[in-house]
This record gives structure tokens, C-alpha cells and sequence, in this order.
């Protein structure tokens, strides 16, 4: 069974904590993941290859890996050189995510020039375009990517105010950009996490929901008023 097929219909666990977050750890994150496996999720999505080595350690799951890293001159900010890709790659991320968004990346390069690189260098990596808007999700279909998430929508200025997760960006998606899509951003419950795979997903990324424990507890402060 193919990678593809072992993440279907399942929910991959994003075990993720920034240096200014207090999980920050790559022990606590493979942690992280351990505990999502035993719950039943497909997958992990893990940031840098230390975090994912750790991961790799403990949980027996396909890893959709990511290096969120800051540029001067861009916006970038998920996988945005080839330097990233080259790190996910040396630590065996099954999948590697990257910003699919029409923004341009460090050193004024634009997508498909970049992604053309990118698939010249890995032939047979897995790619996972995380997109913002439905054109940004059929542009990067056609250039090759092999899966279309949601990531992004609501974070750029062409998806603001955009309230997530956004039910009729995944049915479009799904129905037209003719790949596998990842439902990712804003599913805080069960019933929105229905509610997405119902839209034909192939599956989905939960976050903040379940390993941010600072994010979980604003949401229960702010009902107290």
C-alpha cells in the first residue's frame, strides 16, 4: 500500500511548537505523535528535520514534513527554499509541504519556477501544495503537485476574512483540480472534521485543536468572558 492510500480517509495530527511556544521540543513532540498514533491518526506534520527525525523514533506514520522559515524580501514562510526541501528530503519526510501561494518567494522567485527546480532535483518525492485560494489550488494541480491542501486559506491577502474551514473552497477543490485534497485549517471539533471529509477530501490536518494546549485553553477562558 502506497503512502497515498495509507493517509485515505484519515486524520493526520499536527505536531508542530515554535521557539516563543511552550512545548517547544523535539522530545515533546515526538511525544506528540506518539500519542496521536495510539489515538488512530494516518499521519503526522511535523517542522524541521529535527522534530521529524525524533517523530520518526517513536510513531510508524507517514510524516508530511514542512520548515517554517523567515526571509527579508518575502512573505514565504512554509518550505520556502530549496535549502528547506533539501532538509526534508535528508530526514524521510514521506511528503513535503511547501507554500503554493501566487506570492513570491526569497529572491523574487515565483512558483513555478521554484517547483520546477524542485521536481527536476526529487523526481519521486510526494509534494503537498499548501494554497490559500481555488485558483492557487488548480494552479499548483497543474504544475505538478501531488496534493492540494487548504492550509493557507484565511492567512494571505487574497483569502481574508475568508472563515475556515471553508466547506465550498474543499468541495470545489476536490471536484476540479483533479488530486487528492487535504482539508487543513480551522477544524477545532468533530462535526467540523465530518463535515470536511463529507466535502470528498482525502483527508485531514488537525492541528492547534488537539497539540497547542495555550490555544486550547484561550478558547475556554474567553466563554467565561
Amino acid at each position: 500500500m502506497n503512502i497515498l492510500d495509507n493517509i485515505k480517509g484519515g486524520l493526520i495530527v499536527s505536531c508542530q511548537a515554535l521557539p516563543d511556544e511552550p512545548l517547544h521540543s523535539s522530545y515533546i513532540m515526538a511525544k506528540m505523535a506518539y500519542a496521536a498514533m495510539m489515538g488512530g491518526a494516518k499521519g503526522i506534520r511535523a517542522n524541521t528535520a529535527v522534530d521529524i527525525n525524533e517523530i520518526k523514533k517513536v510513531a510508524a506514520l507517514p510524516v508530511i514534513g514542512i520548515v517554517k522559515c523567515d526571509y527579508n524580501d518575502s512573505p514565504i514562510y512554509i518550505t520556502p527554499t530549496m535549502q528547506e526541501v533539501d532538509e526534508l528530503t535528508g530526514c524521510g519526510a514521506e511528503i513535503i509541504a511547501m507554500d503554493a501561494t501566487a506570492r513570491l518567494r526569497p529572491g523574487g522567485e515565483g512558483l513555478k519556477a521554484f517547483f520546477t527546480r524542485v521536481r527536476e532535483k526529487y523526481p519521486r518525492q510526494l509534494f503537498m501544495a499548501d494554497c490559500a485560494t481555488f485558483a492557487e489550488g488548480i494552479a499548483a494541480a497543474e504544475m505538478g503537485f501531488d496534493i492540494i491542501s487548504t492550509t493557507l486559506c484565511g492567512y494571505t491577502d487574497e483569502s481574508k476574512g475568508m472563515v475556515v474551514p471553508d466547506y465550498s473552497l474543499l468541495t470545489d477543490l476536490v471536484s476540479q483540480c483533479g488530486k487528492p485534497v487535504i482539508a487543513e485549517g480551522g477544524i477545532w471539533a468533530p462535526a467540523e472534521l465530518r463535515q470536511a471529509m463529507a466535502c470528498g477530501c482525502h483527508a485531514a490536518v488537525v492541528g492547534s485543536a488537539i497539540t497547542r494546549p495555550q490555544l486550547i485553553t484561550e478558547r475556554f477562558v474567553r466563554e467565561l468572558g
